[in-house]
């Protein structure tokens, strides 16, 4: 047997018979029952372990390829070769099509425009009378 106890404002509680005959002093209201323990579904298992798995292998693999990449141009200073090149004025009317065409008849006119934009670090491929060039020689 059981009884209610009901203030303002609040939910009523049950009590036991026991709380009922007791001191006000020593009633406790009754503690809710334990939750049962959790359980991991298959699901759950493969999000818990199987994704930190897959991220971990990912920055693994970038690591090893980060550090297995080729960082220099050649493996000793005897494979290195300097570039050729000479000074040219540019005259005008000329571009850096006409340029590379005259120095380097024999090559392709836009792997000769490549060199001339790398030796001389233009940004475009603008040129002005007068202004001096380096172009690789033959």
């Amino acid at each position: 047997m059981s009884a209610t106890s009901v203030s303002r404002g609040s939910r009523p509680q049950l009590l036991s018979v026991q709380q009922l005959l007791s001191r006000p002093e020593e009633r406790q209201p009754e503690r809710p029952a334990a939750l049962p323990p959790l359980r991991l579904t298959r699901r759950g298992r493969i999000v818990l372990i199987g994704i930190p798995l897959v991220l971990l292998a990912a920055l693994l693999l970038s690591l090893a390829g980060f550090f297995n990449s080729p960082a220099k141009a050649s493996d000793s200073a005897a494979d290195l070769e300097t570039t050729s090149a000479v000074t040219v004025t540019v005259q005008p009317g000329q571009s850096l099509w006409g340029i590379a065409a005259t120095v380097a008849p024999e090559r392709d006119a836009r792997d000769v425009v490549a060199d001339i934009v790398q030796l001389n670090n233009l940004s475009a491929g603008a040129v002005f009378p007068g202004q001096q060039l380096f172009v690789p020689a033959g």
